[in-house]
């Protein structure tokens, strides 16, 4: 995958990309990244990258000329796709994560301020994507969000691809309880039927706890899964140990 990030703050990527699982992306050659200075292609000695906006009213607003200069030197009009991070975008979710890392060329685009000019979106088909509802210094912080989850779902870029395929969200649901060696730490010890060598039990009582965690901490996440036969049996079997309310999982 080729990335190109388009930002008026180039430096922000400096330590990221050189580090943890998006540095192993690259040293393997899975991924080429390419930061893209906005202000190199503003047209005054200013470099400016933003102004008021037309009508009135706070804050700034990223100008069009500069970005669509900069979108014009990284577009290959062939297999790409522009994502603009945006409070007036789609949530960004697991799904999406899974979809953009099938893509041969990434684009980012960073927002900032009160957003961009509007007529940026009618020279350029992009998709706006939020990482959540709340507010951030700038479009560097979800683009970096947006990046580490999309390059660790393509195939070679983790050491054991089980580990991304495990992950919470991933089937739509948390992950399960996680332990690792000693088997007993201040007289608690690790679930017996992780010992057991069991792999159908082991299977059973991952899927059981990822489930109880779904519906204890996020049962929204219930509501958009179709769920197994064996899913609906197992949260029936959490809802009368834990004496919780009844929910319909029919």
């Amino acid at each position: 995958m080729k990335v190109d990030i388009l930002t008026i703050f180039p430096d922000f990527f400096s330590s990221p990309l050189d580090s943890s699982i998006l540095k192993r992306a690259k040293d393997c050659g899975k991924v080429k990244m390419n930061v893209v200075n906005l202000r190199d292609f503003a047209s005054d000695k200013h470099k400016s990258t933003d102004d008021t906006p037309f009508g009135g009213g706070a804050g700034m607003v990223l100008m069009v000329e500069p970005l669509y200069k900069a979108l014009e030197s990284v577009v290959e009009k062939k297999d790409e796709k522009i994502i603009m991070t945006s409070a007036f975008g789609k949530r960004f979710s697991q799904d999406m994560a899974k979809k953009f890392s099938t893509l041969k060329h990434l684009i980012l685009i960073c927002g900032h301020y009160k957003g961009v000019d509007e007529r940026i979106k009618e020279l350029f088909t992009m998709e706006e994507v939020s990482v959540g509802d709340y507010v951030l210094s700038g479009g560097e912080f979800a683009s970096l969000v947006i990046l580490d989850a999309v390059v660790r779902l393509i195939p070679g870029v983790l050491g054991n691809f089980d580990s991304a395929i495990t992950d919470s969200f991933y089937e739509g649901i948390l992950g399960y309880p996680q332990y690792t060696r000693p088997a007993e730490f201040m007289g608690l010890k690790v679930p017996e039927v992780l010992l057991s060598g069991n792999h159908e039990k082991i299977r059973l009582w991952r899927k059981k706890e990822a489930l109880k965690k779904t519906f204890l901490n996020r049962p929204d996440l219930l509501d958009k899964k179709e769920l197994s036969d064996e899913d609906k049996k197992l949260l029936q079997e959490i809802q009368k140990s834990e004496g919780l309310i009844e929910k319909d999982v029919s």
